[in-house]
């Protein structure tokens, strides 16, 4: 079909994943869903999905349900059913090394130890897809495993909302202009929820 932008954000399914940090890419789905009126999710291809009109063009909304690590099943359904080249994919998720709130966008390259973009990129036979990453926040000494999936704190809120109204700004630039003027116009910017 031609036409049709594939925006994926992901996460794990199920309430206990929900309002984590591993999450933010299911987050930026459902707040791109809920600036249509009556949009529904179905089940289908292993992951939820919803039909969009954004800046006059048909969006797919997709959210796997096969868990982060094995994200690459579902996307390569979508993409292959509906014959979607690369250029109109674009995946969202969380990046451990950005600052909380902080956008990185790329053309493709590496999964920098995101299993959902590494599952990706096994099941496309490539890594140049698009990818957003939106950062969530240092560590410390906490395991990296607890801590993606841990519940963001009330004070990180107004941080975690302003990274997810900056992505949802990125995608409208990504498919009215492209991956190099989203990469151009937010990868520069600085942390606007940053004390310096």
């Amino acid at each position: 079909m031609a036409n049709i932008k594939v925006v994926v954000g992901l996460g794990n399914p199920g309430s206990k994943y929900e309002d984590t940090r591993h999450n933010i890419g299911f987050d930026v789905i459902d707040r791109l869903a809920l600036s249509q009126s009556g949009v529904k999710f179905a089940k289908k291809f292993e992951s939820e999905i919803a039909d969009i009109e954004l800046d006059f063009s048909r969006v797919m909304l997709v959210k796997p349900m096969t868990f982060m690590n094995l994200s690459g099943k579902a996307v390569a359904q979508v993409m292959q059913f509906y014959k979607i080249p690369l250029v109109d994919l674009l995946v969202i998720c969380d990046d451990l090394s950005l600052p909380l709130g902080r956008l990185r966008i790329r053309a493709g390259g590496s999964d920098g130890g995101q299993r959902g973009l590494r599952d990706i990129s096994r099941a496309l036979g490539t890594d140049q897809f698009p990818r957003a990453r939106l950062g969530i926040g240092d560590r410390g000494i906490i395991d990296a495993a607890d801590y993606v999936l841990a519940k963001f704190r009330p004070s990180e809120r107004p941080a975690v909302s302003g990274g997810v109204m900056t992505t949802l700004q990125a995608v409208s630039v990504w498919m009215n202009q492209g991956i190099e003027a989203a990469m151009n116009r937010f990868n520069g910017m600085v942390d606007p929820h940053s004390s310096s």
